[in-house]
């Protein structure tokens, strides 16, 4: 979807959206009285925002905290060689590593920057000695440890 795609949306949409963002378990006859539509009527407009492509999903938001993952780090990868077949084989193993929630493909000076979660220091060295060698021709990875997560969100501005 284009960034112009957001235009199709209506002041109605948006407000769904923002809703179920916010309130990601409400049921569609409590979102149909917020809105004051009918219960089929709402459950037509979903069904359309998810056909369309706007709402991807619905998942619950774990906290890794508590499930054991205390670090948080950024690891930037910068890799010698550029073909595209090594840039697929590259990516393909990046996607497979659980410990791996982000993986960007970016500009500048590195080649990716991932956001990984990791259970203590142990973790972090087994995952950049067994998981990142499995990487080919990276020729440095820089990591960072996040001291404290300051603005972390899944809603997105949505204009209204």
């Amino acid at each position: 979807m284009d960034h112009h795609s957001e235009d199709l949306l209506d002041d109605l949409d948006r407000v769904i959206l923002n809703l179920l963002q916010t309130e990601g378990r409400i049921t569609n006859v409590a979102l149909a009285r917020r809105i004051t539509l009918s219960p089929s009527a709402t459950h037509a407009r979903l069904w359309l925002l998810e056909e369309r492509g706007y709402i991807q999903g619905y998942a619950a938001l774990l906290n890794r905290e508590r499930l054991g993952y205390d670090m948080l780090c950024i690891v930037q990868i910068g890799r010698q060689v550029h073909t595209h077949a090594d840039i697929q084989r590259s990516q393909n193993i990046l996607e497979q590593i659980p410990e791996v929630l982000e993986c960007f493909h970016t500009t500048g000076e590195f080649d990716y920057i991932l956001k990984v979660i990791l259970r203590d220091r142990g973790d972090l060295e087994r995952f950049l000695v067994d998981r990142l060698t499995q990487v080919p021709n990276i020729a440095r990875i820089q990591t960072s440890v996040v001291i404290r997560e300051v603005k972390s969100t899944t809603i997105l501005p949505l204009m209204q």
